[in-house]
């Protein structure tokens, strides 16, 4: 059986077929880390977790690229209006980030790269580009590419060049670009940024533009083509158009497959801080176990828009709790399952045609449900090779879902010392920041920190040691 998946290059469901047999190489844009996470940020981790999870379930061997943006205009902003250094501000975000990962027990990528870490990727990718008249300077430091020099510019969100709506790179010399369309590949350093913000090349002083970042990272560690690009749907235009003009223009391959995950929603908006809608990690850790997060953010088709609702955890939070009830009390019965037997277990025919249906996993969970059913019913009747049949194949599905209650991640959710520790992880980054802002005597940023611990039911006191943090008394909304 083939697994299929739907290319929003191509807008159709295709038969997936690697490039090298049983070997998949995927690049997955990750965060922009200008401020700590909020759900809407997991929601593309989550989602390409399954994917690497159910193609080395079913015999690949994967390499996972997740790259990290640490410099921007945003990062560069937030830093200052802080009073802190940008690479600092950076750094402090991205360990939220992968503390907000590992508390969802989202897999670690094969390798997570940065970027101020490859700008000499991207300087052989943009003297290639000059070279073959794909870019062309402007100014010290100002590098564009020309869209109207590859004529499939647009091929992947459908669009004609002349009907697109330019916008505005934010460099230094915006309005020396031939096409308002064109982007920009390298930008100059502009006046009061700090000189750590820029470097030295060939074309001049500056920082690379978002686009470039990702091309010369995808081609670094997964070579000149690849198999599956992905992110979320709203990176289709113009960032993952604009990588994709610039690697094939280049002469690269570039991905042979693109895969768009939904958004997390609020009254039909998409989640962000912009819209004073998001729901940090932190706020929803604080209040209840990963695992149950982690469920819900799952089992939405990874396409399909997940909506957020008063009921959203509290739906995910009862499914949960069937599950792993179940697991537990079974456990007891029959003893416990091995990890290496869960692992090799045969999977249900009916879950193997849904995750290989572009991963549908509401009708994966549906055999799941179908399976938890019986195994209640045994356990009822005393039946315990039926029993722990059912909880091997049960734990089997669900660890392809990232979601098995009783897997090393999960194990004893009703008092999960790996929750504790990744909540602890989460807390200590925002307390890090906070710390840094009365350092910088930025009492605003400081209080505002403080306010959302206390609105996520965490108490910050302050002692002459440091601050020290403690969980609220739970209220019942």
């Amino acid at each position: 059986m083939t697994l299929r998946l739907f290319d929003t290059a191509t807008r159709t469901v295709r038969d997936f077929v690697p490039l090298v047999p049983n070997e998949v190489g995927i690049y997955l844009c990750g965060a922009t880390v200008q401020a700590p996470p909020h759900i809407g940020h997991l929601r593309s981790g989550i989602a390409f977790d399954v994917l690497v999870r159910w193609l080395r379930r079913t015999g690949h061997r994967v390499t996972l690229v997740r790259n990290v943006t640490d410099i921007d205009d945003k990062i560069l902003a937030k830093a200052a209006d802080a009073g802190e250094p940008w690479w600092a501000w950076a750094a402090t975000n991205e360990r939220a980030f992968t503390a907000a990962y590992d508390a969802l027990g989202v897999l670690p990528p094969s390798y997570e790269p940065r970027a101020t870490g490859h700008v000499p990727a991207m300087v052989e990718l943009m003297d290639r580009l000059v070279e073959t008249g794909h870019a062309y300077r402007t100014g010290p430091g100002d590098v564009w590419f020309d869209v109207r020099s590859y004529p499939e510019y647009g091929a992947l969100t459908n669009q004609r060049v002349d009907d697109m709506i330019p916008a505005p790179d934010g460099t230094v010399d915006d309005d020396a670009k031939r096409d308002p369309r064109d982007f920009a590949l390298w930008k100059a350093a502009k006046p009061g940024e700090p000189e750590t913000a820029s470097w030295e090349t060939p074309f001049g002083r500056g920082r690379p533009g978002w686009h470039l970042e990702c091309s010369a990272m995808a081609q670094r560690y997964l070579g000149e083509a690849f198999d599956i690009h992905g992110g979320g749907l709203d990176l289709r235009f113009p960032h993952h158009e604009n990588e994709q003009a610039q690697s094939r223009a280049a002469g690269y391959g570039f991905a042979q497959y693109w895969l768009h995950n939904g958004w997390v929603t609020q009254s039909g908006a998409k989640m962000s801080k912009s819209l004073g809608n998001g729901l940090l990690v932190t706020t929803v850790l604080a209040k209840e176990r990963a695992a149950v997060l982690r469920y819900a953010m799952t089992a939405v088709q990874y396409s399909s828009m997940l909506e957020w609702t008063d009921d959203t955890l509290r739906e995910a939070e009862a499914t949960w709790d069937r599950l792993a009830g179940f697991v537990e009390r079974a456990a007891e019965k029959v003893g416990t399952v091995d990890d290496v037997e869960v692992a090799e277990a045969p999977l249900p025919a009916d879950f193997v045609a849904a995750m290989n249906d572009d991963l549908n996993v509401p009708a994966a969970l549906a055999v799941v449900h179908e399976h938890l059913r019986t195994g209640n019913s045994a356990l009822a009747s005393g039946n315990l090779g039926g029993t722990r049949n059912v909880l091997v194949k049960l734990r089997a599905m669900l660890d392809v879902l990232g979601l098995d209650p009783g897997g090393s991640q999960w194990r004893a959710h009703g008092s999960d010392a790996r929750y504790a520790r990744a909540l602890e992880s989460v807390v200590a980054a925002e307390l890090e920041a906070r710390a840094q802002a009365r350092a910088a005597r930025d009492f605003a940023t400081s209080d505002a920190i403080r306010d959302r611990l206390a609105a996520a039911g965490i108490v910050v006191e302050d002692s002459p040691s440091g601050a020290r943090w403690s969980l609220a008394a739970r209220t019942e909304d």
